[in-house]
């Protein structure tokens, strides 16, 4: 099974968006998958049902930061490098799915879906080894 097909699985067993891309990379960062679980659940529906940025970008982000952070609390150097991988990560996921918002996503106002929630979670997972290379 694919990551696309294992975050799908995922999403079908009732995980968000976030969860499902975020755990479906648990193996590869070595963060148990309860972990990225608990960590992503306030992602769900745009941010706490708020419709904002879409949580399946926002899982992708996560892992960014898990997998470039230098861990370093007292200097931290990493920063930056994290934050370019990032905004990488959200052009890619734009770039595939037409926005980054999950109302524009869903077409909330506008009435056209640009992207469907399982689209949006095999996106999140493209960008993830696309850019973060896992």
């Amino acid at each position: 099974m694919n990551k696309k097909e294992e975050a799908i699985e995922l999403h079908n067993k009732k995980y968000n968006c976030a969860q499902a891309v975020a755990c479906a990379f648990a193996k590869e960062t070595g963060i148990e998958e309860r972990i990225l679980f608990q960590a992503n659940e306030g992602f769900g529906l745009g941010m706490g049902c708020t419709q904002g940025v879409c949580g399946a970008l926002a899982g992708a982000v996560m892992l960014a930061g898990f997998k470039n952070s230098d861990g370093n609390m007292d200097n931290p150097a990493s920063k930056a490098s994290t934050y370019q991988l990032s905004r990488q990560m959200l052009e890619a996921f734009k770039g595939k799915t037409g926005s980054t918002i999950c109302k524009e996503l869903k077409g909330i106002e506008t009435g056209q879906v640009l992207c469907s929630c399982s689209d949006c979670v095999r996106a999140g997972v493209e960008v993830v080894e696309e850019i973060l290379g896992l």
